[in-house]
């Protein structure tokens, strides 16, 4: 009784835990990858440093605001001299002097002296320079900056779609080894009611012992063709768990393999280039090169900039403060030189970053067209798979029933299971090779 009850909760539990297993489907899995991928996280974080970049760069337009401060206290003054003034007054002045002051007057004036100022002070100084010529330099480096962003959004969108790509591969490789681990366990069934046949038509003595060994032969080997796909499954399942993020690796995955494969058609490759992520990535390198170039004229060009600032002081030991305007004007003239070369080195760049849009472009297309024969190619394949699902099955039928009337022997049964599960197997394959080919041509195209 005491075991019959254990046996029950036992049931029960694994009942439960039946029910508490995730079920996903293909879309929950790449809404979960695109989300959770460090692949395009980490796009998307650059892309938010590229966007603080063109903030950055924005405020170039505005005025730089700079405040400085110092305080200083010398061992002595820094500005000390002598006056005497008994030498510069002339004899006939110093007759008239002695008719107007008194002699101790006098006297103090033939004396030498001493001047000694700014030992000691305190300086201030508030500035505010707002450029209104560099060149072009900010112009430029704001619109360097806004193609910068967009080319990080380009990139997010590349690193979602590699994700997805990825993603929907690992699901129809699980799809296929699950769909493998379903006919594995139908053939073992099958071996299990022709053994059960065998073994008893060796004890009666209508069949040889040989054709016994041949089924548990093939027993062994397919139980070992099992333990290698659970195996698979187990690891596919890792994987997609840390790929989507997910918390648990104990899911299942909802499909259908017998469904109507998707259809999709051939479409003007000259024409999808322009809506693909790499060919619009790759127009931003050129449009970037062209602002770089520009940029670097700009740093040869005259810059002008005006100002205002307050200043404070008491240098005197008295306070001191007083307002300013101003205009600065800066001539380049020796940076030519070298400022040339780095202009003509820009250009190359630019003509560079032109020949690898034509160059990519063209391989863009050809990847197009390589996508477009994979499904034509895996479309054929599935499609010959289906049709000879019927005709296996038929073959083993007949076998059988030919192996029971004595007509033909074990290994011609055995040959027509191993060729049944072959073809199961191929049909499983050709699909998930099926959708991983359109996945592949819509990734190709763009979309």
């Amino acid at each position: 009784m005491k075991k019959i009850i254990l046996a029950g909760i036992a049931a029960l539990a694994s009942c439960i835990a039946g029910f508490a297993q995730n079920t996903y489907t293909l879309e929950q899995l790449l809404d979960s990858a695109k989300v959770n991928n460090i692949k395009v996280r980490s796009a998307g974080y650059d892309l938010k440093s590229a966007a603080q970049q063109r903030k950055e760069a924005f405020t170039n337009f505005f005025p730089k605001v700079s405040a400085t401060g110092a305080w200083f206290n010398a061992n002595k003054s820094m500005m000390q001299a002598e006056i005497n003034l008994g030498e510069q007054i002339s004899p006939e002045m110093g007759a008239a002097l002695a008719q107007i002051l008194p002699p101790e007057a006098l006297m103090a004036m033939g004396n030498p002296i001493s001047i000694n100022m700014m030992k000691n002070g305190t300086i201030g100084s508030v500035m505010a320079m707002q450029p209104v010529f560099a060149g072009g330099q900010i112009v430029n480096g704001n619109k360097l900056a806004k193609v910068g962003e967009e080319a990080g959004e380009l990139q997010l969108r590349m690193a979602s779609d590699e994700v997805a790509k990825t993603t929907e591969g690992y699901f129809w490789q699980l799809v296929s080894l699950e769909e493998k681990a379903k006919t594995v366990e139908a053939v073992e069934t099958l071996l299990s009611d022709i053994n059960k046949d065998v073994t008893v038509a060796v004890k009666a003595g209508v069949a040889v012992r040989n054709d016994l060994l041949q089924v548990q032969l093939r027993q062994s080997d397919v139980a070992a063709q099992k333990l290698k796909l659970q195996n698979g499954i187990s690891l596919l399942k890792l994987l997609l768990c840390q790929y989507c993020g997910l918390a648990d690796d104990d899911f299942s995955v909802s499909y259908d393999i017998n469904a109507d494969a998707p259809l999709v058609s051939r479409e003007d490759f000259s024409e999808a280039l322009k809506g693909t992520n790499e060919y619009k990535l790759l127009g931003k390198q050129v449009e970037a090169a062209e602002l770089q170039k520009k940029m670097e004229i700009g740093k040869n060009l005259p810059t002008v900039a005006v100002g205002a600032g307050y200043n404070y002081h008491n240098l005197m030991d008295k306070d001191q403060n007083f307002g300013m305007v101003f205009a600065t004007v800066s001539v380049p003239i020796s940076d030519w030189w070298g400022g040339s070369h780095a202009i003509k080195r820009k250009s190359i760049a630019v003509q560079k970053a032109k020949e690898e849009l034509e160059d990519s472009s063209r391989l863009l297309e050809i990847r197009m067209q390589s996508a477009w024969n994979g499904v034509e190619e895996a479309a054929a394949q599935l499609s010959l798979a289906r049709q000879s699902i019927e005709q296996a099955q038929e073959n083993l039928r007949l076998n059988q029933d030919f192996y029971k009337a004595g007509t033909c022997t074990m290994s011609d049964l055995l040959e027509a299971q191993l060729l049944y599960q072959q073809t199961m197997d191929r049909v499983t394959e050709a699909y998930a090779t099926y959708r991983t080919a359109i996945t592949d041509y819509r990734l190709a195209l763009g979309r």
